[in-house]
């Protein structure tokens, strides 16, 4: 059985398997039912390996083990895995939330608050930088930059930033905007975003940036946010960001902001 790599890739992506797992899988989809030594032959896989393999997908409900001799596993539809692979992540958030919830009361954070509050005395606020790889890292550190603002948020970003911003950023903005915090967000308008735009209006004074593409946010002119590449042309994954705490370039970039910021028409 010859299976692309490139639909193999995606299985994992979506089913989060490795890629032992996705050959035995499609493997015993191809079959309906089969041994662990047939699976063996047709995947690929050692077959030293492949009881193992079948055992982690028998637990995460993409197959079942029909007693007899031999061991014969049968595939589950397509359809049914989906459900099944669904509600046990559904499953084991909920668990993980439930824990990290009760870490609240819980005196371990208490200690771990501890460590990092004495931790801060010792450094430097230029020391306070790092890369992060991923969006959905760069979201939810931006996310915390702007839950802990105090005066100004501003936001410079791309079409399709503004739209994946609302749905990230919005509950905290709102936050923000209730405790008085001046918030500005530039970016360019077309039909994709303007209704977009216009909900950001709520919290946020909006405005049509044509000739700048960029991507950074500025908190209270001390803390800086830059992303490195395109997101049209780079897959969120393998995005890529700066963050610094420095209030010299943060107020300098701000300061040259202002000046693009008066050329830029509001959204109406």
């Amino acid at each position: 059985m010859i299976v692309k790599e490139e639909f193999l890739s995606r299985l994992r992506k979506i089913f989060d398997l490795n890629l032992y797992e996705v050959k035995v899988w499609t493997a015993l989809l191809s079959r309906g039912t089969s041994t662990a030594g047939e699976l063996s032959n047709i995947s690929d896989v050692p077959r030293s390996r492949t009881y193992d393999i079948l055992e982690s997908l028998e637990k995460k409900g993409f197959i079942v083990m029909k007693l007899g001799k031999p061991i014969r596993f049968i595939a589950l539809k397509p359809e049914e895995v989906v459900d099944r692979v669904k509600k046990n992540l559904l499953m084991e958030a909920n668990e993980k939330s439930k824990r990290l919830e009760t870490l609240k009361s819980d005196e371990v954070l208490e200690e771990l608050s501890t460590l990092f509050t004495k931790g801060v005395k010792f450094v430097e606020p230029s020391d306070l930088s790092g890369s992060l790889k991923g969006r959905q890292n760069l979201y939810n550190h931006l996310d915390m930059m702007i839950r802990d603002a105090e005066e100004s948020i501003t936001i410079i970003t791309t079409v399709e930033g503004l739209n994946k911003k609302f749905e990230v950023l919005m509950p905290s903005l709102e936050k923000c905007k209730k405790r008085g915090v001046k918030i500005r967000i530039a970016a360019p308008i077309n039909s994709n975003n303007l209704k977009i735009a216009k909900d950001f209006k709520k919290v946020a004074e909006v405005r049509n940036v044509d000739k700048l593409k960029a991507r950074f946010t500025i908190i209270d002119s001390n803390q800086l946010m830059f992303m490195l590449l395109d997101d049209e042309k780079i897959h969120p994954n393998y995005d890529m960001g700066i963050w610094i705490n420095t209030e010299f370039f943060a107020s300098v970039l701000e300061q040259l902001f202002e000046l693009a910021w008066k050329e830029m028409k509001p959204v109406r």
